[in-house]
């Protein structure tokens, strides 16, 4: 993963925006990884019941130790966060602590009906960085919609293969994703440096 070509904004809130951070392999397994299939109940969250723990809770797809050696190439993008260096250039990015932090790395395929309501992440998110796969040719609106704090749309960060943007929680970062038409499927990866265990802690 290299996160070379970055460029800052601040407006409706800081967020990083950066292109070229992957290679062919991880985006291959970002884009056709077969992910838990089921009915699922859009309602305006990430897991459609607002805890994360019901039935799309259930379908979502996390890369841990006990399945890593399906996803080498993903595996590979955890150890590079993991390492000194990565944290300490996203650490110094965002001006936040990540030296006792974990990662998160989830493969997401959003299909037709998908939408998130206009939400801050939890405060256990240190960091959010969401990368784009696009292999079905969706439209370029399916990225993430940044709200202001009197919740108007304000900014699209465009859904384009191989590129993306992180940030970190605070106040007034508001973000979701509008009901728009997804054609096949929005694939992308979730990354976060998180304040609870995963089975990737950062290198001390």
């Amino acid at each position: 993963m290299k996160l070379n070509n970055i460029t800052e904004s601040d407006f409706p809130f800081n967020h990083w925006q950066f292109s070229d951070c992957l290679n062919d392999d991880a985006l291959n397994e970002i884009s056709y990884s077969k992910i838990p299939s089921g009915e699922r109940a859009y309602d305006g969250t990430r897991a459609a019941d607002h805890t994360g723990e019901g039935v799309d809770g259930k379908l979502r797809l996390f890369i841990t130790k006990e399945n890593s050696n399906d996803f080498p190439h993903l595996t590979s993008i955890i150890k590079n966060l993991q390492s000194k260096k990565t944290v300490s250039q996203i650490s110094g990015l965002i001006h936040k602590d990540l030296s006792s932090s974990f990662v998160r790395l989830e493969i997401i395929g959003d299909k037709k009906g998908f939408w998130l309501k206009p939400h801050k992440d939890i405060s256990e998110k240190l960091m959010t960085m969401m990368i784009w796969a696009n292999p079905y040719n969706e439209a370029s609106n399916l990225g993430t919609d940044l709200y202001d704090k009197n919740f108007k749309l304000v900014k699209t960060i465009k859904y384009v293969h191989n590129s993306g943007y992180l940030f970190s929680s605070g106040e007034d970062t508001w973000h979701g994703l509008e009901l728009k038409e997804i054609k096949k499927e929005r694939r992308c990866i979730q990354v976060n440096y998180v304040s609870f265990k995963t089975d990737w802690p950062v290198e001390k």
